[in-house]
């Protein structure tokens, strides 16, 4: 279920206090961060953070077309590795 409009989108409070500083001073440096359930608004454009999967830090580049989208989406934490069958085919 999709949360209420007149909400708004929910971002971790820590995060965008960091984002808003570095958006002020206008450096790039990369942000670690646990917040998966966060989403992506027009304050990070350009920004980098390191998303935890559970195991290790993903750095995503945040780009225009992942506004709207949550920060868990592009750290994926399953790895595929194969269906099972005979070895060497």
């Amino acid at each position: 279920m999709a949360r209420s409009l007149k909400k708004g989108p929910y971002i971790d409070a820590k995060l965008l206090a960091k984002i808003q500083v570095m958006n002020r001073s206008g450096e790039k440096r990369v942000i670690r961060t646990w917040s998966r359930r966060s989403t992506i608004t027009p304050e990070l454009l350009g920004h980098t953070l390191a998303v935890h999967n559970g195991k290790k830090f993903f750095p995503v580049y945040i780009s225009e077309n992942m506004v709207g989208h949550k920060l868990g989406e592009f750290a994926p934490t399953r790895i595929f590795r194969t269906h099972g069958g005979k070895a060497g085919r």
